[in-house]
């Protein structure tokens, strides 16, 4: 009996299952699928992106065309004569100084040479004037930046000669509370003045002129420095377009947003002609923000 039981035990319901009459179910393994695709993003930039880095190309150009212009100051859209104008209009007034050194035509320094500086100032002309030194030397200080008129008066053998010229004063710079101008001049010699026809139409005057000014109207003289500074801008907006023109090549092989609107960015500084680089990059800018996200499955191979 107690060998049967121990059968029945084993092999036979359980004595639970009897009392309750069910019997233990029968465990299976199930598997289901949600249909869920595991993605990664693509490594490859949206054709927007693609389009948005040609653009920037373009702007790229325009910023080293416009330092290619600002490089070649005797050529171009703006002169620099013209870009010192501009600045001098909103500079405060009496903050450009003016120094130089008067020679004779043998460029020999001369001794007690008479400087006329006037200029407009708001419909009222004002005017300064100063004797150079034994070296030649004259130096006027408090003048208003911008264009002016410099009379040059010798007296030299019973004649007083005037040279006259247009000259375009600087205004300070950023770091700097005046505005310097350093320009020297060479008087004529006087068979040069000798030949220059008489103000009242005479054979003869004593007082004789040589002026130049009509011919400086559009571009008057300025320190050679300030050309030299427009000089190196120009260099300058031509570095910024070929840094942003490789990033923008980096952003189109590598996919990256991120760095497409980094080339945006430097696009900008380009300035271009009539700010045409400042525009059309802050435009593209904005667009990087548009590009829409791709994602591939991270089964499938990067192409």
């Amino acid at each position: 009996m107690a060998d049967a039981d121990s059968t029945d035990s084993a092999d036979g319901p359980d004595y639970i299952d009897e009392l309750t009459g069910l019997a233990e179910p029968t465990q299976s393994l199930m598997f289901s699928s949600s249909n869920t695709i595991l993605t990664k993003p693509d490594p490859n930039m949206h054709p927007m992106g693609h389009a948005i880095g040609v653009f920037l190309l373009f702007i790229c150009l325009l910023g080293f065309l416009n330092g290619a212009d600002y490089a070649t100051p005797n050529s171009g859209l703006v002169r620099p004569d013209e870009f010192v104008y501009r600045l001098s209009l909103t500079a405060p007034d009496e903050t450009a100084t003016f120094r130089g050194v008067v020679y004779d035509h043998e460029g020999q320094p001369l001794e007690n040479a008479t400087l006329y500086i006037s200029w407009d100032d708001n419909g009222i002309w004002n005017s300064s004037e100063m004797q150079t030194d034994s070296n030649g030397f004259f130096n006027f200080e408090r003048l208003d930046p911008g264009l002016a008129r410099v009379d040059i008066l010798v007296e030299r053998d019973g004649y007083r000669d005037v040279y006259s010229n247009r000259v375009l004063f600087s205004p300070p710079a950023i770091i700097e509370p005046i505005g310097f101008t350093t320009i020297d001049f060479t008087i004529p010699s006087q068979e040069d003045f000798a030949q220059e026809p008489c103000s009242n139409g005479a054979d003869e005057c004593k007082i004789r002129y040589i002026d130049l000014t009509e011919g400086q109207m559009d571009h008057p003289l300025m320190d050679p420095s300030a050309s030299s500074i427009y000089v190196t801008i120009g260099f300058a907006f031509m570095g910024l377009a070929l840094i942003g023109t490789g990033f923008t090549v980096w952003a189109m092989k590598s996919g990256s947003i991120a760095v497409l609107r980094t080339a945006a960015g430097i696009s900008f500084f380009g300035m271009g002609h009539y700010y045409t680089a400042c525009c059309f990059g802050i435009l593209a800018f904005v667009l990087t923000f548009a590009v829409p996200k791709r994602y591939v499955p991270m089964s499938e191979e990067f192409r």
